[in-house]
């Protein structure tokens, strides 16, 4: 779901610019707010902030959270450094500073990390009750994955997530003799198989990649009306559904490009920018670096997005990877942190964030449906609801500490993959997720020492 483009360093910075200026130029005008009194918070007496959070995919990324930081510096006299980790990095780091009871004030971690560390975090349903109020709302999966389960105390907040349509070549499509992408699980095997005669494969990924493994892993079980956890929260892996959710990738694996058992995050990018992959699942990062990379601009014109194939649910099938922040605490400057959260969420500095990474990490709060960044390109609308997407981590259970480690430890992934590897037959795959079975007793990375 992500793309770092490592050559050509300075074209990177203009592009950088370009996109800084047009974010700046949004400057939040446009997004409609509602009155709201914002929460008193007195920052705490030499107070100072660390902020750890995942590596860019778009360079925006980076430029622009940085410059909203140092705009909250200035403001308020309140240093904050930020630290920028790899995506499988994050959780680990994350896993030492809850049990140690040190290290970053906040962390912008994953979608279920404030419920795995629920008992080492500070609520935050002042700032996220301020902000709903003020910008009309939080979407589904915000509310999702900010509240404790079952209730109303916000434990996380969402700053965006970053979903994973399918992305395809144009060309490649109509060649195999599609006009569209097929929105059933027939025929868009047909157009697999298609693409795979063609030498134009398809590709999905089956290694140990956060965002792209784990959404396709849960699209597959989603798609076939499955789920691995049901509202009682007890494991429903083992069924019909996720039979033939592993049958369908039994015969559609045949047609991926090389390589799909061992692809991290950006493989899918590189191989699709390369010419070697012409339909995967992604998030905006793809294309965004290839309609701002004159070598890769023909890919880029040749490039469109659909939503997922639905299946026989009758509607996408999809979640998002949601950048979730979680304030520690063993912080020392709480009400400090909190202000700071609550001001990289404004208008004035998310919705310059927003457009300039041209909807990377899709919107958390209602408002803005309006930003600019919806209208600047059609051919990223299909990223525009991604909070408001009615899957999640766990789904169709609550979101805990146990969903958290399925996600984390890539059960799910390592179930389909075992099948696409032969490593396994259909029947036996659906009985081996064992620490799935044992979803009451996370595994130790994620749990902090008694």
């Amino acid at each position: 779901m992500a793309f770092i483009i490592r050559r050509r360093e300075a074209l990177l910075g203009g592009t950088a610019a370009a996109a800084l200026a047009f974010a700046r130029s949004a400057n939040g005008q446009g997004i409609p707010t509602a009155a709201a009194e914002a929460p008193k918070l007195m920052p705490e007496n030499g107070a100072s902030l660390r902020v750890l959070r995942p590596a860019r995919f778009v360079e925006p990324d980076e430029v622009i959270f940085r410059a909203n930081t140092e705009k909250f510096t200035k403001a308020t006299g309140i240093p904050v450094k930020v630290d920028f980790v790899g995506w499988e990095d994050l959780r680990q780091q994350g896993a030492v500073s809850a049990n140690t009871g040190a290290g970053p004030d906040i962390i912008l971690g994953w979608a279920e990390d404030p419920h795995v560390y629920s008992d080492k975090v500070v609520e935050l349903s002042d700032i996220a009750e301020y902000l709903g109020k003020k910008y009309g709302g939080w979407q589904f999966l915000a509310e999702k994955y900010g509240k404790k389960a079952r209730t109303n105390n916000w434990i996380g907040l969402p700053f965006g997530g970053s979903t994973g349509p399918i992305i395809y070549r144009k060309s490649a499509v109509k060649e195999a003799g599609f006009d569209a992408i097929p929105n059933d699980h027939a025929g868009f095997l047909k157009l697999a198989q298609a693409l795979k005669k063609n030498n134009k494969p398809a590709g999905f990924a089956l290694g140990n990649a956060v965002g792209d493994a784990n959404g396709f892993a849960n699209w597959l079980i989603w798609s076939h009306g499955g789920y691995g956890i049901d509202e009682d929260g007890k494991v429903a892996i083992n069924s019909k559904e996720t039979l033939a959710a592993l049958n369908y990738l039994k015969e559609l694996y045949p047609t991926f490009v090389s390589g799909t058992l061992s692809w991290n995050d950006v493989s899918n990018n590189r191989a699709f920018a390369a010419n070697e992959l012409f339909l995967t699942a992604n998030g905006v990062s793809l294309y965004f670096a290839l309609k701002n990379d004159p070598a890769t601009k023909a890919i880029a014109d040749d490039t469109d997005h659909a939503p997922l194939m639905s299946g026989v649910i009758g509607k996408q099938p999809q979640s998002a990877l949601v950048l979730n922040a979680m304030l520690f605490k063993h912080s020392k400057a709480q009400n400090a942190a909190k202000a700071y959260l609550t001001f990289m969420m404004e208008a004035e500095q998310y919705d310059a964030w927003l457009t300039g990474c041209l909807g990377y990490w899709a919107h958390p709060l209602k408002a803005y449906n309006e930003s600019k960044v919806w209208t600047s390109d059609p051919k990223i609308a299909v990223y525009k609801d991604g909070m408001n997407n009615q899957f999640w981590s766990g789904y169709k259970g609550p979101i805990t500490q146990a969903a958290g480690t399925v996600t984390a430890e890539y059960i799910m992934v390592q179930m389909f993959a075992s099948v696409a590897s032969g490593q396994a037959t259909p029947e036996d795959a659906a009985t081996l997720p064992l620490p799935l079975r044992a979803s009451v007793a996370p595994l130790p990375m994620l749990v902090a020492p008694v």
